[in-house]
């Protein structure tokens, strides 16, 4: 007994003078450690004889069982006093107004919500949506769709091409998206009824054009279609589109290798005070081009034009865009800047529907 006590004391005493956890687990460990000052008493019990083991043995449990009460309360105290500083230091305004949720903060892309707007009136109207590669092959960016040999549209100064390849032949980013008109004529059999959104790639940047921008168009192919269908689709497009009840559009002769005829679109409306209004006034504006599609590209796709005929479409997403919403530079949709976004941009669980409205 007379070793015990100030043993104890001395474990007790540490243990009060402690001032964290890690110096606590470390006094622990010196008195109840496998190699412990306490656990050594306990193994020198098997050399006593048995009623010295009896009375030694109960003396030296006790020891145990205080020092290990001792230190749980202390590291109980411990913890009081490391929350207690925690809390001090870090407090919390709570008049600061709550944070916006990431549903709540973040924006969906004003391309991107356009492309479901389109998406949505044209799947209205028995659309299926098309898709194909940005890297596409010469022949079915322009030698399917009717442009001839040495057409400027073929020249550098318009294309991204790649090296040529071993053969002479080349691959090129696509111009416009009509590479998947001809992917969806080649695979499969009319009736057709698609559109094609998609990134589309020319050399060319300034206000309103950028190296890439992003282009929808439309293809129908079966035995009965006409110009008068062609008409209704697109004022249906742009008064859904546009949100106005009443659209005024004017058809103009043009040229395209692929359409024959070939029409560029105005739409009526009215400039006021750096807006552009739709329905209303007595300005046009061009917003697409369009036209029957041309024999030689159905023949192309292996369609008889004497059985077959269709129409096709084509229109700057960007540019609707920009129309649509008031933006006057088209530079900016690309530049990731994230101010440009939350004034523009939507919110993402607004979701675009005919029935509840394209843009609210």
């Amino acid at each position: 007994m007379a070793d015990i006590d100030p043993l104890e004391r001395e474990i007790l005493a540490a243990v009060t003078a402690t001032e964290d956890e890690a110096a606590l687990e470390t006094i622990r460990v010196a008195a109840l450690g496998k190699k412990g000052s306490v656990s050594e008493l306990l193994k020198s019990l098997g050399a006593m004889a048995p009623e010295e083991r009896k009375s030694r043995g109960a003396q030296i449990n006790r020891l145990k069982d205080r020092v290990t009460a001792a230190i749980a309360e202390r590291r109980e105290a411990l913890k009081h006093v490391a929350l207690d500083q925690r809390l001090n230091s870090e407090t919390v305004d709570v008049t600061l107004p709550v944070r916006e949720t990431p549903a709540e903060a973040g924006r969906v892309h004003p391309i991107s919500q356009v492309v479901d707007e389109l998406t949505t009136i044209f799947a209205d109207m028995g659309f299926a949506v098309a898709e194909g590669p940005d890297i596409e092959t010469d022949d079915l960016n322009f030698t399917r769709l009717n442009f001839p040999e040495g057409h400027p549209a073929r020249e550098m100064h318009d294309t991204f091409f790649f090296p040529p390849k071993p053969d002479g032949s080349r691959m090129l980013l696509r111009t416009h998206t009509s590479p998947v008109q001809i992917r969806t004529m080649l695979s499969q059999k009319p009736p057709i009824r698609v559109i094609c959104p998609g990134r589309t790639y020319r050399c060319d940047s300034d206000q309103t054009h950028t190296p890439m921008f992003h282009q929808v168009e439309g293809l129908v192919i079966d035995k009965v279609s006409h110009l008068g269908h062609l008409k209704w689709i697109l004022e249906e497009f742009c008064k859904a589109f546009f949100e106005v009840d009443h659209v005024k559009m004017r058809f103009r002769p043009s040229h395209f290798p692929f359409t024959e005829p070939s029409l560029e679109v105005d739409i009526q409306c009215r400039r006021d005070r750096g807006e552009i209004r739709f329905g209303e006034g007595q300005d046009w504006l061009e917003i697409l081009g369009c036209g029957m599609v041309h024999p030689n590209v159905l023949r192309n796709c292996g369609l008889d034009p004497d059985v077959y005929q269709g129409f096709a479409w084509g229109m700057g997403i960007d540019r609707i865009a920009m129309l649509k919403y008031g933006m006057p530079d088209l530079r900016p949709f690309f530049e990731a800047d994230l101010r440009w976004l939350s004034h523009y941009g939507f919110r993402p669980l607004d979701l675009p529907t005919l029935a509840g409205g394209l843009s609210t």
